[in-house]
């Protein structure tokens, strides 16, 4: 259609060689509602398929010399992709060699048109900007109002403890913090941005916001919402008017009108981690639009993450003095065997305090995983019990009998250690679930109480009771624990992961921070760097040696990784196209599953934009191959390269 508009379209798909902006021709008919940001349906010139996309700008005329294929229809009038929205995904996607259609797939809902139509027929109405706000609690006053208002990027330890709403709720003085920082930013008239793990944090932040904005300046976007309600939530971010928008990963990318402030609670958390591809994490995304958009960026927790160590020691963030912070009182025990029956493998003094505890008010029991079957690892080594014919892990059956194996059921009575031969087992992690039931024997007078991943319990009041809980699902008691044992802590450092040592510090702090003021916190069978950390409350410091450590071994964060996987002959061409790019080594390949190799690229911040682009053109080529069929041979499947640049627990 000569001098007709052009549309320049992202294809929704996952192939490599369809990420780039395509020219359409936009008809007669759908010229009053084409607009940028809405969704469209488009023809593909391979086998006249229809595919779904977005129509990202509008242009007077096309670069292609040949006749444009036609818009086939807009599918919705309302434009869900923001400017800066797609300016995100774009740089992200750019920056882990993925898709920007797989960023926006993650970023924007999917459409419901009853939930769309009762949007488009209602009127704003986001109540009045909050006033006459207090100072930000947990640093000095002002501190992070002025960095909010000059767009710093600020890190902060949370202050550990709880804290009492003035409409009587308790939630722990992170949110407090959080929620007094988001208010500061509405009230200048501008939006943010929170970003927690799960859930339970979002309840506490909802809790903590309500104390000082009005509920209809908030946000939620909920993987526990209905499809229809998220999608309205996120049609609401696209208005004009500032809002508070907290939700989990996916909440980086929400519309924001007047951006002023990104906050990230604990973005260390695995929860954070994002499993889609191209897995770009949340805190890199907030880093690029922090970027972008000018806004203020703050990192909030307990322990800072590693990653975070790296750019405060660079300059990059900047450390918020903490002020006003009570400290938990932590004791570490060696592990010791109890001469008080029932008590579950607590040492006497942590013993004795918790029965102390237990007769005026809750008391916090965190375990390493939920169940009945306590899990064995070799009694002189203390390497973890594994079955001999599948390799999972061996644990005692709750009727008692020869250690079994929990994925087969095979007995394990001949067991022996492949690694000093011992024959030997010990106990190092009891469930949830007979923890619970130990301890209810044990105290018979006092309520027991479980929460975990399939029980979640949010609160507990403020009366005796012994709270049994996983690491994470740990509820929030009204005014605070009278006392915290933190347990099977050896068998939670015997994972298998680079981040394990740093994972257990921040589980084991984020509980001590339930703790009543002055109240005891005993980390049992727990020794070392770590253990004196969390004692003495110096995770920061924590941080900088582990880091340093990483630093010494070209591990991330002090390096970035990118694992490929693939045949061997697409790996080594992968690895080739990499290896022209100065500073880069490479680890492997080794073999994996399904006759497939995969290894392990390591290179310098600096080098990462040319490695994604060569690695990015490598898999473009991979998807592109023609294989023709040979007469008598079945048709060979289409090659697969997979990459994951910064996957969490790479070396």
């Amino acid at each position: 259609m000569p001098g007709g508009p052009v549309a320049r379209v992202l294809i929704d798909s996952p192939l490599p060689q369809l990420d780039q902006l395509f020219d359409y021709a936009v008809p007669e008919r759908l010229r009053d509602v084409s607009r940028a940001g809405v969704r469209v349906r488009v023809p593909l010139r391979s086998g006249g398929r229809i595919a779904g996309g977005w129509l990202v700008e509008l242009a007077e005329a096309s670069d292609y010399r040949g006749e444009l294929s036609e818009l086939d229809d807009v599918v919705s009038e309302v434009p869900v992709l923001r400017p800066e929205v797609w300016a995100l995904a774009r740089a992200a996607a750019d920056r882990a060699a993925g898709n920007a259609s797989d960023i926006l797939r993650v970023a924007i809902p999917g459409r419901y048109v009853r939930a769309e139509r009762f949007w488009l027929a209602s009127e704003a109405d986001p109540g009045p900007l909050p006033t006459g706000l207090p100072p930000t609690p947990g640093s000095e006053p002002g501190r992070l109002e002025a960095g909010i208002e000059h767009g710093e990027r600020m890190s902060l330890a949370a202050d550990p403890r709880p804290v009492r709403l003035p409409t009587g709720e308790w939630v722990g003085a992170w949110a407090a913090t959080l929620a007094q920082a988001a208010a500061h930013t509405l009230a200048a008239d501008r939006s943010a941005l929170v970003i927690v793990p799960d859930y339970r944090d979002q309840e506490q932040l909802a809790a903590a916001l309500a104390a000082s904005v009005d509920p209809r300046r908030v946000l939620r976007t909920d993987a526990r919402q209905s499809g229809g309600e998220r999608y309205r939530s996120f049609l609401e971010a696209t208005r004009d008017e500032a809002r508070i928008i907290v939700g989990n990963r996916s909440t980086v990318y929400a519309p924001a009108a007047r951006l002023g402030l990104i906050a990230m609670w604990d973005d260390g958390d695995p929860l954070l981690t994002e499993p889609l591809a191209p897995g770009v994490h949340p805190r890199d995304a907030a880093l690029i639009r922090q970027g972008q958009s000018g806004a203020a960026l703050l990192f909030l927790a307990h322990t800072r993450s590693v990653e975070v160590e790296r750019l405060v020691e660079i300059g990059w963030v900047a450390p918020v003095p903490a002020a006003g912070h009570v400290r938990p009182r932590v004791i570490p025990t060696e592990q010791q065997v109890a001469l008080d029956p029932g008590s579950a493998r607590i040492p006497s003094t942590a013993w004795r305090e918790a029965q102390g505890a237990a007769r005026v008010g809750p008391v916090l029991v965190q375990v390493a995983r939920p169940g009945n079957a306590p899990l064995l690892a070799c009694d002189r080594c203390r390497e973890p019990a594994r079955c001999a014919a599948c390799g999972g892990a061996l644990a005692i059956p709750r009727s008692g009998g020869d250690p079994r194996c929990v994925l087969c059921g095979a007995s394990a009575s001949a067991w022996r250690c492949p690694v000093c031969e011992g024959t030997k087992l010990r106990v190092v992690t009891v469930g949830a679930s007979r923890t619970a039931d130990e301890l209810g024997r044990a105290f018979p007078d006092t309520r027991v109480v479980l929460s975990d991943g399939e029980r979640p319990v949010l609160r507990v009041p403020a009366e005796p009771a012994l709270v049994v809980a996983t690491r994470g699902a740990e509820p929030v008691a009204d005014g605070g624990y009278r006392a915290v044992l933190l347990l099977d802590g050896e068998r939670m450092l015997l994972r298998e992961s680079l981040r394990v040592a740093e994972d257990c510090l921040r589980w084991w702090s984020n509980a001590a921070a339930l703790a009543a003021p002055g109240a005891s916190v005993f980390l049992v069978g727990v020794a070392g760097a770590v253990a004196s950390a969390l004692a003495t409350w110096r995770q920061a410091e924590w941080a900088s040696t582990e880091l340093a450590a990483r630093r010494s071994l070209r591990f991330p964060p002090a390096v970035r990784v990118a694992s490929v996987t693939a045949s061997g002959a697409a790996v080594a061409a992968a690895i080739e196209a990499a290896r022209t790019v100065d500073g880069v080594d490479v680890l492997g390949p080794v073999p994996v599953d399904d006759g497939l190799e995969r290894a392990i690229v390591r290179f310098d911040y600096g080098a990462g934009p040319v490695v994604a682009r060569e690695i990015r053109a490598e898999m473009v080529r991979v998807a592109t191959e023609r294989r023709r069929p040979v007469a008598g041979r079945p048709v060979r499947r289409p090659p697969v390269l997979r990459v994951r640049f910064d996957e969490p627990d790479v070396p």
